[in-house]
């Protein structure tokens, strides 16, 4: 049980890790089709695009290193926030359902990373699943 935990953990954090970076990456480059889709399209501000890429990266780099498990708990916060915002600025626009499922993959990924994660990426007083 403990290896298929710690299997699902590894391979969800990958992915959100991948998913992060790559979504980050296209902020702060501020990719012409990511500008559209977002500032123009969701009325966000342009600079908006480097505060979450920046943060985005930030936030992998915690979940990936060792140690640090407070921090962590903050990036997972941080990633929940950030595609529960994206899925809530889709639906005030009203998006179609294609627009969703690439928020609703990373949280999902999120979640999924969050809950496997082994004990030792937990803080101290963290419960245990």
């Amino acid at each position: 049980m403990k290896k298929r935990k710690n299997i699902i953990y590894w391979v969800s954090t990958g992915w959100l890790a991948l998913g992060m970076t790559s979504t980050g990456l296209v902020q702060i480059l501020q990719v012409e089709q990511e500008v559209e889709r977002t500032v123009n399209h969701l009325g966000f501000p342009i600079y908006f695009l480097s505060i979450l890429g920046i943060w985005k990266l930030l936030g992998v780099v915690a979940v990936l290193v060792p140690r640090f498990p407070v921090l962590k708990e903050w990036a997972y916060a941080g990633f929940f926030f950030t595609v529960t915002g994206a899925l809530i600025a889709h639906g005030a626009v009203h998006d179609p359902m294609s627009e969703y499922f690439p928020a609703i993959l990373l949280l999902t990924l999120t979640l999924l990373s969050w809950y496997f994660r082994p004990e030792n990426r937990r803080p101290i007083n963290s419960p245990s699943t």
